[in-house]
């Protein structure tokens, strides 16, 4: 008799396991089940349709600081399969992945459907079946083997049980798991957009900076990076890494709170200040809103200028030191009130899930239920956008396909 492993889940975490177990152990019958009709949804739309498969960060000490949570858990997990290894993989599989200037990888075709084939095609050589639209209801585990129930009364039965069905963004989803005896780390948001509703600077959605940094007030967290304005607030990786580091003191907050975007990359209020004095005597004779000397978004800067209450055709030696003083600190410390936030769909993730100090990082095995495994976002692991999450899919994946095939 063949040994059965299910999957539960259809996305990258959940395909990663199964196409990996099938391939490792011939003998294993492996079943993937989705509960929509949709197979890797998220790889589909991932990176604006180009997949954003993993990120040119080679050393396990730096990659684990790009994850808000699970870091200890990863540093462990990494020495198994890591960045290269997924590099590598998908090379033996003749899809190349090609690094851009900020480090995110994606396939050389520039589309998402390039890693869907790849691994729909691992399936069918490995004999993976696939059940759509069957959402697994309970699970109970009987004889060292595990009966589960699905939604349309389906009743299937596996030696090996991996849950790779991502994160949920409520406690009582997670029933069917705590029933099994796991804790849930409470699911909140992460990687969400900034609300900023009725602020003067939503008018000038779609413009960008390239790096700015932004602080939310009264905690530690500070980030640099590109920061878009959108027509309800502020985006880019700067934003979306902060809500992220920020995701449970922003939930705790009700995402009402205030930030200060330092616009010049290269300076700070203090050296601003410093180099102001030369600034002046260098464009003397230029009115304010023809010189812009920082490289900024000419609209953006016009808007500061009025912010500060200066007239654009305010020579740059006439600029009175009260005007001065505002114009620099709306430069380096602008302050804006954040109330609420927006899902950035494309790279939806939760923090939250099963409690990490109940699974075994070498092998993603529950410590509570024997033959229990789980992959990708159901665990209390994230990270910050820019091809981690999908990183953790892969690692955790393949560790769990190597567990199972050995037993």
């Amino acid at each position: 008799m063949k040994k059965k492993l299910i999957v539960i889940g259809g996305g990258a975490a959940g395909f990663f396991t199964a196409v990996n177990a099938a391939r490792m152990n011939p003998s294993l019958e492996v079943c993937i089940v989705e509960k929509s009709n949709k197979l890797l949804s998220k790889v589909k739309i991932s990176g604006g349709g180009r997949c954003n498969t993993t990120h040119a960060c080679f050393e396990i000490a730096e990659l684990v600081k790009k994850y808000p949570r699970g870091q200890q858990f990863l540093k462990k997990a990494f020495h198994q399969f890591n960045t290269n290894h997924t590099i590598q993989w998908f090379a033996e599989r003749n899809v190349t992945l090609v690094t851009e200037a900020d480090g995110r990888m994606f396939p050389s075709t520039n589309d998402s459907q390039t890693i869907i084939n790849c691994l729909l095609q691992e399936a069918d050589k490995y004999a993976v079946k696939v059940l759509m639209q069957t959402e697994i209801k309970a699970i109970k585990k009987e004889d060292h083997q595990f009966q589960l129930v699905t939604s349309n009364e389906q009743q299937l039965v596996a030696d090996y049980l991996c849950v790779a069905c991502g994160g949920y963004p409520k406690s009582t989803m997670f029933q069917w798991l705590t029933n099994l005896g796991h804790t849930i780390e409470t699911p909140v948001p992460s990687l969400f957009t900034f609300n900023m509703p009725g602020n003067k600077i939503n008018q000038f959605m779609g413009l960008s900076v390239p790096m700015a940094t932004v602080k939310i007030i009264g905690t530690k967290l500070v980030e640099q990076g590109p920061l878009l304005i959108t027509h309800w607030g502020m985006s880019g990786p700067v934003i979306l890494k902060l809500s992220a580091w920020g995701a449970r003191i922003l939930a705790d907050a009700s995402y009402r709170f205030k930030i200060t975007v330092n616009w010049l990359s290269d300076y700070n209020e203090q050296n601003l200040r410093e180099s102001w004095h030369s600034l002046r005597t260098e464009l003397a004779a230029q009115k304010m809103g023809n010189k812009n000397p920082f490289s900024l978004p000419n609209r953006l800067w016009n808007f500061l200028l009025e912010q500060s209450e200066i007239k654009e055709d305010t020579r740059w030696a006439d600029l009175p030191s009260k005007e001065q003083n505002k114009l620099i600190k709306n430069l380096t410390a602008a302050e804006f009130t954040v109330d609420g936030k927006t899902t950035f769909k494309e790279e939806f993730v939760t923090c939250g899930g099963i409690k990490l100090s109940e699974i075994d990082p070498n092998t993603m095995q529950s410590k509570k239920v024997d033959q229990l495994y789980f992959a990708g976002e159901i665990m209390d692991i994230d990270g910050v956008t820019g091809g981690f999450n999908f990183q953790n899919a892969w690692t955790s994946g393949w560790i769990a396909a190597k567990s199972i095939s050995n037993t």
